[in-house]
């Protein structure tokens, strides 16, 4: 396992995750549809906030239950807390500093056909 830095586009928030990239996951739901999002999945306990939880805005739809994170300064949507496994994070691997996505499988969830 290696631990990467992630930061905002501003860089007001900034956090740590520690992973070994299994894959990546692509999901249809809307909100990622529409944010392009590509993750990677962190345990809560593999993840630190190191600056900016003041400078977070949080976007809740349908059940309510994810809960997806944006820097309220540059917009960036860094991370989100799972829906169907609420102690993991989905980590948006183009905010973490070094990562390249070469050779990792990615995976399409299908969020959209979820109830």
């Amino acid at each position: 396992m290696k631990t990467y830095l992630g930061t905002c586009h501003c860089g007001a928030v900034r956090f740590e995750v520690e992973t070994d990239f299994p894959e990546l996951t692509m999901c249809d739901c809307s909100i990622c549809k529409k944010k392009n999002a590509l993750m990677v999945k962190v345990h809560e306990s593999k993840f630190k906030l190191l600056a900016g939880e003041e400078s977070l805005t949080e976007y809740q739809f349908h059940t309510r239950t994810a809960r997806h994170f944006f820097c309220k300064v540059c917009g960036i949507y860094p991370f989100h807390r799972k829906r169907v496994t609420p102690d993991y994070l989905g980590i948006n691997v183009h905010c973490l500093e070094g990562f390249d996505a070469q050779g990792i499988p990615v995976r399409q969830a299908v969020g959209a056909a979820m109830p």
